[in-house]
């Protein structure tokens, strides 16, 4: 997922009139992620002293058990909080899942695959359909996490510079498919087993029978990849590229096409997964599979419960194949190296689960959150507000608040343990919600100035544009979310009522 910055990057913005100028002033003034999790500890702290002093009790939903409000305030908080700091971190989901995805994906990125397979793409593409597969690529670009931001959308602005056409049109469509489709992909990534790890440990407290998988918005998401690329290629040719006119200025570099070794790389890559997928599915068809459940099927099965590490071997398996061809691996002590260094990268998130953690366990432990969400629940049901109205209320609500937190993972670990819970007692599949929060969060991605990568994106625009700034990236990148956020809204809402799968046995009916 793609993290938040600290506040004296933001003092290096341009600065903005209106409401850009008052969303930039207001997120600079919030702290960085770990310390806003470690306030909203507090917080919860304080809260829970405050709420128990009254009596205040809950009726469990599902068990139908009486609880009260529990403070942590108290000789029994305090022992939870010093006892259970330690299991809230090594026992909180998507740290594992997360990690284990980044030590295969690591490999890919820093023996350059990534970047050579983006490359080997985009300049494939004929033409006429040099937009769609900008913004193809840019969607499955987060594969890379964050490394996507920064390699998609300046390669994209050359691909376009090279076939003639105005190159910050393909910077703003490589940084629309990175940005604001950032949460979908044909292949399960780190966000899938983050956020599914964050619902399911909310999840915990309310229906442990309930888990919520990297699979189970998988369909949905499959379907979001192609109709984005579509809508984005669409507002790109129709709405930005017009308006741009034609391009006057000169370029100062040009696109470097990947070497004879760097193909010879991706082509080995590419059939070393071909090999590697291929056993997959012998071992799935063959009679009395293990990767089968104990009646045949595929739901609830070992492989799907294993999703992340069969997805883990194979980023090693086509990341060690290129590095040894391009010579970037010559002995198994360079893999590790690699794993690594892509470890490093996630220190940030690490620090941010810490803190995320103790503030879930919090929440969770001292029932605010089942309260919250009962009497949430309660208060939209005495409102007849159940069906479609509430659930694009909740996606335009997060859109908004992506504007002031950027993290998509820090915003789900704020809005999980309220919203699931609320929308779960008014029978809304969990990952139906993760879905619908989804949508809304990447959405937004590209126009808030809380993005750190909108800096990167915009030294880039300067190199074709040296009056650009802040605004003109902004205007360049709101069609894009209004577009994408409004084709998304109604594929969740076709979805839903049409009642097609979000992921395998994941269905979700609005009546």
């Amino acid at each position: 997922m793609a993290n938040s910055t600290n506040a004296t990057e933001y003092q290096k913005q341009p600065k903005s009139n209106g409401i850009l100028g008052f969303i930039e002033k207001a997120g600079n003034k919030l702290p960085d992620p770990f310390m806003l999790f470690v306030y909203l500890a507090l917080f919860i702290i304080l809260l829970s002293w405050f709420v128990s002093s009254f009596g205040v009790t809950v009726v469990q939903p599902g068990s139908g058990e009486e609880v009260a409000i529990k403070s942590l305030v108290s000789g029994e908080g305090l022992e939870y909080i010093l006892t259970s700091m330690l299991e809230n971190f090594t026992s909180f989901k998507p740290l594992g899942l997360v990690l284990a995805m980044m030590l295969g994906i690591g490999i890919a990125d820093k023996v350059g695959l990534l970047e050579t397979a983006i490359k080997s793409t985009i300049l494939k593409a004929p033409p006429k359909l040099t937009t769609l597969a900008v913004i193809f690529v840019g969607i499955l670009g987060n594969l890379a996490s964050d490394a996507a931001f920064v390699i998609v959308p300046p390669l994209a602005a050359m691909v376009f510079y090279t076939v003639g056409r105005h190159p910050l049109a393909g910077l703003a469509a490589g940084f629309a498919g990175v940005g604001a489709g950032f949460t979908a992909n044909i292949i399960i990534a780190g966000t899938d087993a983050l956020l599914s790890g964050i619902s399911t440990e909310v999840m915990q407290g309310l229906d442990s029978s309930i888990e919520v998988t990297p699979i189970d918005n998988y369909f949905f998401m499959i379907a979001s990849v192609f109709v984005l690329s579509i809508v984005g290629a669409l507002v790109t040719e129709k709405i930005v590229e017009p308006r741009l006119g034609t391009y006057q200025g000169d370029m100062k570099s040009e696109l470097e096409e990947s070497s004879a070794e760097e193909k010879r790389g991706f082509r080995n890559a590419f059939f070393a997964g071909l090999v590697y997928v291929a056993l997959i599915v012998v071992t799935i068809v063959w009679p009395n599979s293990p990767l089968r459940s104990e009646d045949g099927k595929l739901i609830s099965s070992p492989f799907l419960d294993g999703i992340i590490p069969i997805t883990l071997f194979f980023f090693i398996v086509i990341g060690v194949a290129y590095g040894i061809t391009v010579k970037k691996i010559s002995s198994p002590s360079d893999v590790s190296s690699f794993m690594g260094e892509a470890m490093k990268d996630m220190s940030g998130f690490i620090v941010l689960i810490f803190a995320a953690a103790q503030f879930i366990a919090y929440f969770d432990w001292t029932n605010i959150g089942t309260w919250i969400a009962v009497s949430g629940a309660e208060f939209l049901q005495a409102m007849n507000l159940t069906g479609i109205p509430v659930i694009i209320g909740f996606v335009l609500l997060t859109a908004v608040m992506n504007l002031l937190i950027f993290s998509g993972s820090a915003q789900w670990a704020l809005e999980a343990p309220i919203f699931i819970k609320m929308f779960y007692l008014l029978d809304y599949h969990p990952a139906f919600i993760q879905a619908a929060y989804r949508i809304a969060d990447s959405s937004t991605n590209i126009i808030t100035p809380m993005n750190p990568y909108i800096i990167i994106v915009l030294a880039f625009m300067k190199e074709y544009d040296k009056k650009a700034g802040l605004g003109t990236l902004i205007s360049l990148m709101l069609p894009y979310s209004i577009c994408f956020l409004s084709v998304w809204i109604v594929l969740l809402l076709a979805f839903a009522l049409l009642g097609i799968p979000f992921g395998p046995g994941v269905n979700m009916y609005i009546q």
